[in-house]
Order: structure tokens, then sequence, then C-alpha cells
């Protein structure tokens, strides 16, 4: 399989298809996860309440499931929600945002892959190695758990749950039960901006709208490391963070395959 030719493919498929993406996600990136949504070419909706997610998501091409800012209420929408999906054959992407940080984040992600068949599975090294049952530590949202095993963590999760887990980092590792790629692009600002781990979810659930989920899950985290390059690249002198988040959604929204085949860093690992 030619990755590189597989995700250029995918990236004209979405910009063809336009395909809808219902986002329960964190309030703090719902507004950067809908932009990057409508940048890469997907169609974004956010709605929440349990009154309509299982109407809403029946006409979705993928569902997001973002536990950042968590309520009662939003779990219970996220199980109607996902559970409505998976019965339509819709793509569930799920971001364990802060999982293992608080009793209610574990509870949370432990019902939601108890109950809902997931497609992909996209956090940090902290995140994923509490859903497999390893607790190294996390600060707030932040991971502090190191990268030692991660792809054996990764196949291993991927196995069990039938699903793709991609885990970003310095290096991502994108795995299912028997294959596992590396991705070494990005730029250490992207750690300095809040949501880019919800917006490479969000990039993530527009691949799988139009197909293959682990093709989805390695187009969706390259390309959020690719924008960071360059986002970073395009900056002045006199300019930060700011300039940064936007140029990232300009890079997003510029993004083309002869691009992407140009910057993307993806190596499969042998023997993983």
């Amino acid at each position: 399989m030619d990755i590189l030719q597989a995700v250029s493919e995918a990236l004209e498929q979405v910009k063809a298809k336009k395909p809808l993406v219902h986002q329960l996600t964190n309030f703090v990136t719902a507004n950067d996860c809908a932009n990057v949504t409508l940048a890469l070419g997907g169609s974004p909706v956010m709605t929440n309440d349990p009154g309509e997610v299982e109407e809403m998501v029946s006409f979705a091409s993928a569902l997001v499931l973002n536990i950042g800012t968590l309520n009662g209420q939003l779990v219970d929408s996220m199980i109607l929600a996902g559970k409505k999906a998976a019965e339509k054959g819709i793509p569930v992407i799920f971001d364990p945002v802060g999982a293992g940080a608080t009793r209610l984040r574990s509870t949370a992600a432990e019902r939601i892959i108890r109950e809902i068949p997931l497609a992909v599975i996209r956090g940090n090294m902290s995140e994923i190695k509490t859903l497999a049952g390893i607790n190294e530590g996390i600060r707030g949202v932040d991971s502090t758990a190191g990268q030692e095993q991660g792809e054996a963590v990764a196949m291993n999760l991927a196995t069990r749950l039938g699903c793709v887990v991609a885990i970003t980092g310095p290096i991502d590792i994108i795995a299912r039960k028997d294959e596992v790629y590396h991705i070494s692009n990005g730029h250490p600002l992207l750690a300095s901006v809040t949501g880019t781990g919800c917006m490479s979810t969000a990039l993530t659930a527009c691949f799988c709208g139009v197909g293959d989920s682990f093709i989805g899950a390695i187009a969706g985290v390259a390309t959020m490391g690719i924008a960071g390059e360059i986002a970073q690249k395009s900056l002045t002198g006199t300019e930060g963070l700011g300039t940064f988040r936007v140029r990232l959604i300009d890079a997003i929204s510029n993004m083309t395959g002869s691009t992407f085949q140009a910057y993307a860093k993806i190596a499969q690992m042998k023997g993983a």
C-alpha cells in the first residue's frame, strides 16, 4: 500500500464529498475544531443535546466524541450518538482527553470504549496508556508518560478493541492489530496552542468519513503535523502564537496532495 498516494486520494475525496462531521467535543476547542473541519473540506456540526444527537448523527459521515470538558449529560449524549452511529455504520473517533486525571474522566472513557464500537482512538501517550490499563500519570490534560513501549501499547489496545489507535507526541504512532506507522512531522509550537490534539481528531474524522479508518488516522495526524511545520516557517521575527494559530488553519485549507507528499515523514515500523 502506497500510504502517500492513499492519503492524497483521501484528501481529494474530502474536498469532493464534504463529509458532515458530527462533533460532541470540548467547548474550549470547539471553534477551532469546526474551523479545521471546514478548512480541510468537511462540514462540522457541534450539537450535543441528548434530544437531537441521534437524529443529527444519522445524517453524518463521521462522529467525534471528545471528553475534554465533561458533564453527566454530555456523556449520556455521547453514548446515544455513538450507539446510533454504530447502528448506521458511521465511524466513531474517540478523543479521551485527560483520561486518568480524574475519576469522572476515567469512568466516562471506560464506558465509551465498553459500549461503543470505535473506529479510531486518538490521544496522547498518558491517555492511551490509561485506556490500556497502564497508569503512568497525567497532569491535567497533558501527558507525562514516557514513550517507552508505545508501539506495543497501541497495537495491543487496537487488537483488544478492534480499532485504530493513534498516539500523538514527539513522534506519532498509528497502529492497528498487525501494522504500525511512525509520523515524524510537526513542530514544538503545536504543543503551545490549545486544542491542536482536538483539531487532529477532527481532521482524522474528516478522512474517516470518506474511507478507510487506518488511512484516515494517518492522514489526519500527519496533516496537522505538516500544517504546523508550514505555519512555523511562515512566521516573521515579531509574530508569535496568535499568528501561528491562524497560519495553521491557513496551511490546512491550502493542503494539497502534492504538498502532503512533499512534506510527509511517514514510516512503517518493521517487527513491531
